[in-house]
């Protein structure tokens, strides 16, 4: 009787202040509606790991498999960063609008996608907007009390809109985004003290995964966790030396230019031109044009000036929504940005060669799965980033 395959995952979020149960909650759910359309059997349970985590156990493409899905934690650093009043964000934009027009990045960006450049410009806009009004609202009030005695009242007015848009965010997400991109812009692209930390306590728990010896060991990196991910794996190789189970990395709509093309964001830069040429892992990259929020098919290594002749990685394919989700779907994600960003992680009721449920609790390595693909028609590698 053949043994069922076993899996490792390490998933790494994006900048996301969310608990990780929301991860669990979100495979459950969307592991359900992938396995009924495409046969899988699968059963979720709690799992032996140090950090959070839990188990899949399926039946898939005919042979028994075990996954432990394991969440990289950074969710306490994201919250330490937002905590910013409604004045100490309104800093944040002047510093990261600053940070990204003087440096040329901006620019450099435009020249890429547009999608992400306006996504990134979408809390700039509403933030100023919202002032506007707010001064607005407060001028209009201090001119109807008139004298001395309407300008406490034109004030209050004004911070009051201020406060409402603040108590709004969590339909506009104007603040969310706007602390998202200074927490890269600060450093100009360079992981902070804090950061670094924690990338050497994921690396020392993925060695702790390699040793434990599954038959793959599969790292996972979504939006901005995918240049966190980068920079994990080759930490890692670089370090580690011995042979060990088939090691995996799987990137998702990412973001990599966003920092990579920042001055100080030499590490990143360094790492995706090494882990490029490394012949001890497989990358694989996915993205998709209906998601204005990455970089779609933009090769991150070749886009921020690290290819060469002898790179390797990644093989960037697109998930296609226009193909891999019905028009129904479609329908329902029209406009819901956040949603079309997530899809990698949810189900497909038409999917293609990529599923993400089977990718992870398939029988299949990523380098099995994806064995003679080419990369997508559209895929871009100009070096824009080069710096």
């Amino acid at each position: 009787m053949t043994a069922p395959f076993r899996r490792h995952v390490l998933y790494l979020p994006g900048f996301d202040p969310i608990p990780p149960r929301r991860y669990r909650e979100l495979y459950r759910r969307e592991a359900a509606d992938q396995a009924r359309i495409s046969g899988h059997r699968l059963r979720i349970t709690k799992a032996q790991a140090q950090g959070f985590a839990w188990a899949v156990h399926g039946r898939v493409e005919g042979r028994d498999t075990t996954t432990v899905i394991e969440v990289a934690l950074w969710s306490d650093i994201v919250q330490a960063s937002m905590r910013q009043g409604i004045a100490g964000t309104f800093a944040q934009l002047a510093r990261t609008s600053w940070t990204y027009i003087a440096t040329g990045t901006l620019s450099r960006l435009m020249r890429l996608r547009r999608g992400p450049v306006i996504a990134a410009l979408y809390p700039i806009a509403v933030l100023l907007a919202q002032l506007a009004l707010a001064l607005l609202a407060g001028g209009l009030a201090a001119w109807l009390v008139g004298g001395w005695q309407g300008l406490p009242v034109g004030v209050t007015v004004a911070w009051g809109v201020l406060v409402l848009g603040r108590r709004l965010d969590h339909r506009l997400f104007a603040y969310y985004l706007m602390h998202d991109y200074a927490f890269t812009a600060r450093h100009r692209g360079a992981y902070p003290p804090a950061l670094e930390d924690r990338l050497a306590q994921f690396r020392a728990r993925l060695t702790a995964i390699l040793d434990d010896g599954p038959d793959e060991v599969l790292v996972v990196g979504h939006s901005s966790g995918a240049y966190l991910a980068v920079s994990l794996m080759a930490d890692l190789l670089r370090e580690r030396v011995k042979p060990g189970p088939a090691l995996s990395l799987l990137t998702l709509g990412h973001v990599v230019p966003m920092a990579a093309f920042l001055p100080d964001a030499g590490r990143l830069r360094d790492d995706l031109g090494w882990l490029a040429r490394s012949d001890r892992l497989f990358w694989l990259d996915v993205t998709a044009p209906g998601d204005a929020c990455c970089f779609a098919l933009c090769d991150p290594v070749a886009v921020c000036g690290q290819a060469g002749p002898d790179q390797r990685w990644p093989l960037v394919i697109s998930a296609a929504f226009t193909h891999t989700l019905s028009p129904d779907r479609q329908a329902a994600l029209r406009n819901r940005w956040f949603k079309l960003h997530f899809q990698y992680l949810c189900a497909f009721d038409r999917p293609g060669d990529y599923d993400y449920f089977a990718i992870t609790a398939g029988p299949r390595t990523l380098a099995q799965r994806f064995a003679g693909r080419k990369p997508s028609p559209g895929r871009i590698t100009r070096p824009v980033g080069a710096r």
